[in-house]
């Protein structure tokens, strides 16, 4: 098939080696075109900006840092809804607002294109393996017409409802990840006050009923100093920020959330460490 895809960072640039190894014909476009060479030295094809890509694709993906950024690449300058979309299927997997799926799935159905919104979850190593699982929104036609792509990059994809119900099972899903980061942080602070030996920790640990993906993913990285990015902490920080601005329009409130976010924006906002992993959160504690 013949695919673009836009924003080829940590996560992206893996969806798309994976596309590359299903045979399909990749067009690509990144802000910062150096991550986009080891992605042009397999076959794909490099534009210089969304609009282009679209002129090569059938199937659009988009895979960008933050909801302006998603803004950008749809409707602003050389935007894709800025060009012919008519039959074509755009597919943002951004972690985004779920209100903005819904302006792009509006924009799009006027335009004649058929519009999903597809967030991911499952770090860098999902990415790397292909296993990731993705949330749906949108129509469940369309939705079907690209199942085996989707089956290309991940181990499960699934339909939930109207445009934005993608975005708002990914917010459910960064909820329950703030629970599981907050708390294998503090077991292992507990733990080394403790003077407990960690290793043992984390796998006794994660043999029992508090096992985890955070735990067994994120916990033996921690314990080598190891806190490169399989998700930006200054990205999960968005998602806590979309995930409760959500809450409060639909007048939930979600107390342990609001803790983890203020956790995360020292992290991120005071202690300028949002590049870090989202493990990094244990450098509140730890130097």
């Amino acid at each position: 098939m013949k695919i673009g895809f836009i924003g080829t960072g940590v996560m992206g640039n893996a969806v798309c080696l994976n596309l590359l190894k299903a045979d399909h014909q990749l067009w690509v476009y990144n802000r910062t075109k150096a991550k986009t060479d080891n992605l042009v030295a397999k076959g794909a094809v490099w534009c210089a900006n969304p609009k282009e890509v679209v002129g090569h694709a059938d199937l659009i993906f988009t895979m960008v840092g933050f909801p302006s950024d998603v803004e950008q690449v749809y409707f602003k300058e050389n935007g894709i809804l800025t060009t012919g979309v008519k039959g074509k299927y755009l597919v943002d997997l951004t972690t985004s607002k779920p209100t903005l799926a819904q302006k792009i799935y509006d924009e799009g159905q006027k335009l004649g294109a058929k519009v999903l919104d597809a967030p991911v979850s499952g770090g860098d190593l999902g990415a790397k393996n292909g296993t990731l699982t993705i949330m749906v929104g949108g129509d469940e036609a369309t939705f079907n017409e690209l199942k085996p792509v989707f089956a290309d990059f991940g181990k499960l994809a699934q339909y939930f409802g109207p445009a934005g119900s993608g975005q708002n099972t990914k917010m459910a899903n960064q909820i329950m990840i703030a629970g599981t980061m907050t708390g294998m942080t503090e077991m292992l602070v507990y733990a080394q006050k403790a003077d407990l030996n960690l290793e043992a920790v984390l796998k006794t640990v994660g043999g029992g009923s508090a096992a985890n993906w955070s735990l067994s993913n994120y916990g033996p990285r921690i314990l080598k100093g190891d806190y490169t990015p399989g998700f930006f902490s200054k990205h999960f920080l968005k998602d806590l920020r979309i995930a409760l601005d959500t809450a409060k329009e639909m007048k939930v409130e979600l107390p342990a959330t609001t803790e983890a976010k203020k956790l995360y924006e020292i992290l991120v906002d005071e202690k300028k460490l949002g590049d870090l992993g989202t493990q990094g959160l244990i450098k509140l504690w730890w130097n």
